[in-house]
């Protein structure tokens, strides 16, 4: 868990909530209360010690309900890590997955994880409605970052968005009159704009207003300017896909590495090595294990009478029955 270096002069409310303690110290008494029989052999001091440890290490989020990974930014980073870290090989394989492969591997670490949220992610890749094609796992897990992590955020921008589509600008107060009243129906009648954005500028603005009153994640307003005023014109997508691209906002959420060290992890190559020298360290132990094993299976074969008898015994035992009814004497 990253730690503010201003941290030391945060007032107590102000830590408690950027840190989210209470929210933790909740969810770690109800966990207790839920499954008492299980850690009262351990006892509460060790319990609440090794919960709040797994929480800095990043390790309390894995197969736990999505209302639970949701609930921090915390949570919603290391979520992102692990899901690089167990699905990172896709990757460097160059597998192409489509959206309910995607979805069916989030489903594995977080099993109410939901559908909405990976088409949503598919829509960022694949412009909008085209989410039946495949995606590759760099642009997919980047992308997904975006939406998961800022995805109250998202959500408000897009509202933005469609506003300015249909003519209406969020800041500003109109007076109604009747020169206001046809530049607004002209602008709502602007198909063609339309498909192509919105004016950058002007959506700059508006986030800019958006994310002075806002109370959750959102990107920097260094990086959001600098995408906006790349060019004229913008969509909402478009505008999502810089910001996944975005090194600076990726540095910021710190959940992935940079795009070139994606597929790169020394510490997994090196214990995946490790494991395949020990498979293939030595096959002619292998061949010998295993023609041992057929010896065994052999003598087991060539003593039928133990075999009957134990039958005998079985049948038996069961069912009081002393018939003989083994084909093998046949």
């Amino acid at each position: 868990m990253k730690m503010n270096t201003d941290r030391f002069s945060l007032t107590v409310d102000e830590y408690l909530a950027e840190t989210n303690v209470v929210f933790y110290l909740n969810d770690a008494v109800t966990q207790i209360l839920e499954h008492k029989e299980e850690y009262s052999q351990f006892g509460v001091v060790r319990y609440f010690a090794e919960y709040f440890t797994s929480v800095k290490n990043g390790n309390h989020v894995l197969f736990r309900e999505f209302s639970y990974i949701k609930a921090t930014p915390h949570n919603r980073e290391t979520f992102i890590h692990i899901f690089w870290k167990c699905f990172r090989q896709i990757g460097k394989n160059g597998d192409l997955l489509a959206m309910s492969e995607y979805s069916s591997l989030l489903q594995l670490l977080c099993p109410d994880f939901p559908t909405e949220m990976v088409q949503n992610t598919a829509r960022i890749v694949l412009t909008d409605d085209a989410t039946d094609c495949l995606m590759s796992f760099s642009d997919f897990i980047y992308s997904f970052q975006i939406q998961f992590y800022y995805e109250e955020f998202v959500e408000s921008v897009s509202v933005l968005y469609k506003d300015l589509l249909s003519g209406k600008n969020p800041n500003t107060v109109i007076v109604p009159t009747s020169t206001s009243v046809e530049q607004l129906s002209s602008a709502a009648n602007e198909e063609p704009d339309a498909q192509e954005g919105v004016d950058s500028s002007i959506f700059c603005e508006c986030i800019e207003g958006l994310c002075e009153r806002f109370k959750h994640k959102f990107p920097s307003i260094v990086a959001i300017k600098e995408i906006l005023e790349s060019s004229q014109r913008v969509s909402f997508y478009g505008f999502l896909m810089a910001l996944a691209k975005h090194e600076g906002v990726n540095q910021d959420i710190s959940a992935l590495p940079n795009k070139s060290d994606l597929l790169i992890d020394p510490e997994m190559d090196q214990e995946l090595e490790r494991l395949i020298a020990q498979v293939a360290i030595s096959p002619t132990s292998n061949n010998s294990s295993s023609s041992a094993a057929g010896q065994k299976e052999t003598s087991k074969k060539a003593s039928p009478r133990k075999s009957l008898h134990q039958r005998k015994r079985i049948e038996m035992e069961s069912d009081g029955s002393t018939e003989e009814t083994d084909s093998s004497e046949n």
